[in-house]
């Protein structure tokens, strides 16, 4: 009995240093569920936003689909970092719940406890002292790649789960193995996608590992190998892992978000002591700095090392298979654009393969479990290689060095949690315009729709806030082709005016001006309301909303005066002019998108004639671009391009044209091109856009 009482308080001794931990770092605002200030900013708004949105919505099969927030965009609560267990975990109880609710504060309480916990339990394996396992357990609650994640990625602050896969690879054999490693599958899959792959990893070196020292029947690896890989695939499933259509999984990436060699040494910010070594652009991601403490402490285990004192080889050869997927982790992490602090050698590789690891484009932070690995066998080589006073007397220092020299990054991350309290968000929405829509209407939409929109976490915030469904979402990834069909429906609701009276619209610049033509007048509304272009169907017949005072739609519409030649670079103010169909401007000017494309304008004076400056995208195998130009729906020219620079389109209006312009009070300029192509299809780059033209100067006259 005593054994017993004395193993359970011994036993609460990580529990408590993880609580002191967190309490360290985060501090306790965190914990307050109704607080969700901390969350209000970058990736931490849409965890949150997805969470919000998938407590509302009615259960769908499977579980973890979230309709509402992305609407045809909308794909599992996975892809909005939203922590899937801790959501599938709180929705049934939802109704109970205060508005608004938060569980991340909680998780991460979790994750330094849990942290704690299996640090314990790993340092347990070569020392039963008390007190050297727990100021061992204290460096790993002081990782920089850690505590810095949690500001950022709420979800992938879950490291506990890479020291439970380490723990269960390194213990000795147990019947319940199986068990273990089934729980900790399913936890990682239902928490994120990236701690699921290294742990997946890990646990099939294990299961090798055990079926080659026959320690598993090859029956009974066969069974756990099929029966795990069914639970992971089921809780992957249930996640929403599969509800990202065609393409959306393969984003650019690979190769610039990879871990640097040198990360291990590399502070950053994270450093009173140390300077930030030079890097590159991406090397954020592969962030592993040991910290000083374990730095220092790893000068302490060379000697034991080099006196030969410790069996650390003998011991690291009973685990091949673990280093050997340790080390393909890390390969995996550097990527083939080696980086070298400053320096970069990159190795070419097929394109599929590149295809295929841009799935885990954020490649450096499969360096983690190296990097624990690597904590893990310093502290073993300073137990092992000293006397217990003097082992426990070096990791008390190095944690006092950690923690205190670490604090320079912790510290910036503990302001943002420690944000004035806040059950809710500011928001530049103040009109009374907003209220009476919630009641109105049952969706809000971005249009042109797209991932991570302009005014996402504005408008999803108020959405989510009045239950209100929207497409102004920000998503770890979304379908490709989900997406371009939206924005063609958009298209051509645009071009007809005519939209869902259910749905409160927000307009993109470029959409606006192509609204501004199509409006029904006699019953929509488009108004420029705290700064938003706004589109409210049906909003003239409704008895119950207030009137807005709003202008003549045209006026929404720029002005441009006669004879001022305006270019179309990525500085330049006339970009307002861009309707659909173009790109992103460059500082050349702005290439077309598609088979189509607009610029509209107010003319200040009566309009005669145009002058446009263009490029158009030629190759040996297409001579030529063919287009068509309208004036306020009236063909004016059909002509081709066969030099790709320093075209010079001169047109004269015909009288009626003149006329119409007048009369409408608007000039709307519209390209058609009968044979637009990517340069992916001419074999010029990997760019899939349809190009035509290069818009790069109007002068109207």
């Amino acid at each position: 009995m005593k054994l017993s009482a004395t193993y359970r308080a011994t036993a609460l001794l990580p529990v408590l240093l993880g609580i002191l931990a967190f309490f360290i770092v985060v501090g306790p605002r965190a914990l307050n569920p109704m607080n969700i200030a901390w969350l209000g900013d970058g990736d931490p708004a849409t965890h949150y936003q997805g969470w919000v949105f998938f407590r509302h919505s009615p259960w769908t099969f499977p579980l973890g689909l979230n309709p509402s927030y992305g609407l045809e965009l909308s794909n599992g609560v996975i892809f909005s970092d939203s922590n899937p267990l801790f959501a599938l975990l709180f929705k049934p109880f939802s109704a109970l719940l205060p508005e608004p609710f938060q569980y991340f504060g909680l998780w991460l309480l979790t994750c330094f406890v849990l942290q704690s916990w299996f640090a314990w339990k790993l340092i347990g394996l070569f020392s039963r002292d008390v007190a050297l396992r727990l100021v061992g357990a204290g460096l790993f609650l002081f990782v920089p790649a850690m505590i810095i994640r949690m500001g950022v990625h709420l979800s992938l602050g879950g490291h506990f789960l890479v020291l439970a896969a380490l723990y269960l690879a390194l213990r000795p054999f147990t019947p319940k193995r199986c068990l273990a490693w089934g729980a900790l599958l399913g936890a990682a899959a239902l928490v994120h996608a990236y701690l699921l792959a290294m742990i997946a990893l890990i646990w099939l070196a294990d299961l090798a590992a055990k079926a080659l020292q026959r320690r598993l029947t090859p029956g009974k690896a066969m069974i756990e190998l099929i029966g795990l890989f069914a639970l992971v695939s089921i809780c992957c499933w249930q996640a929403g892992y599969f509800s990202v259509g065609d393409g959306g999984l393969a984003l650019m990436g690979y190769g610039l978000f990879r871990a640097n060699v040198l990360t291990f040494f590399d502070a950053g910010v994270w450093s009173y002591a140390l300077q930030d070594m030079p890097g590159v652009l991406g090397d954020g991601d592969g962030f592993a700095f040991l910290g000083l403490g374990m730095l220092f402490l790893g000068i302490c285990a060379l000697v034991p090392v080099l006196q030969g004192a410790t069996d650390l080889g003998a011991k690291s050869r009973r685990y091949p298979l673990l280093l050997l997927a340790l080390a393909g982790l890390a390969i995996f992490a550097i990527s083939n654009n080696i980086g070298v602090g400053p320096f970069e050698l990159q190795i070419p590789l097929p394109d599929a393969v590149v295809a295929v690891a841009t799935v885990f484009r954020g490649s450096g932070r499969m360096i983690w479990p190296i990097m624990y690995m690597a904590i893990l066998l310093i502290l073993y080589v300073v137990v092992r290689g000293h006397a217990s006073r003097t082992a426990l007397m070096l990791l008390s220092i190095a944690l006092v060095i950690q923690v205190v020299d670490t604090r320079a990054g912790w510290a910036v991350s503990r302001n943002l949690f420690m944000t004035t309290p806040s059950p809710k968000w500011k928001t530049p929405l103040v009109d009374p315009f907003w209220e009476q829509a919630a009641k109105q209407y049952q969706a809000v939409r971005w249009l042109r729709p797209q991932n991570y929109s302009p005014y996402w976490m504005t408008l999803a915030n108020y959405a989510g806030t009045h239950h209100l469904a929207t497409n102004a979402v920000y998503l770890g990834r979304v379908s490709t082709g989900a997406t371009e069909a939206a924005q063609a429906q958009a298209d051509q609701m645009v071009s007809a005016g005519r939209y869902a009276p259910d749905t409160l619209y927000v307009l993109d610049n470029r959409t606006l001006l192509e609204a501004a033509l199509t409006l029904n007048r006699d019953t929509d509304v488009l108004a420029r309301i705290d700064g938003l272009n706004v589109l409210a169907p049906g909003w003239k017949r409704c008895a119950e909303c207030a009137p807005i005072s709003a202008p003549d739609p045209l006026s929404l519409i720029a002005q441009l005066k006669a004879g001022e030649r305006v270019e179309f670079n990525a500085t330049s103010l006339a970009t307002v002019y861009l309707g659909k169909g173009w790109s992103l401007s460059e500082p050349w000017g702005t290439w077309s998108d598609g088979t189509e494309s607009q610029i509209v304008l107010r003319p200040l004076a009566p309009v005669h004639s145009l002058s446009l400056e263009t490029t158009a995208l030629l190759a040996p195998t297409h001579a030529e671009q063919s287009l068509e130009i309208f004036v306020n729906d009236v063909r004016v020219l059909s002509t081709r391009l066969i030099k790709p620079e320093a075209n010079q389109i001169n047109i004269d209006l015909p009288a009626d044209v003149r006329e119409l312009v007048a009369r409408q009070g608007v000039l709307n300029i519209r390209f058609k091109y009968a044979n637009a192509i990517s340069p992916g299809e001419l074999g010029m780059s990997k760019d899939t856009r349809k190009l035509a033209i290069g818009i790069q100067a109007l002068t109207v006259n």
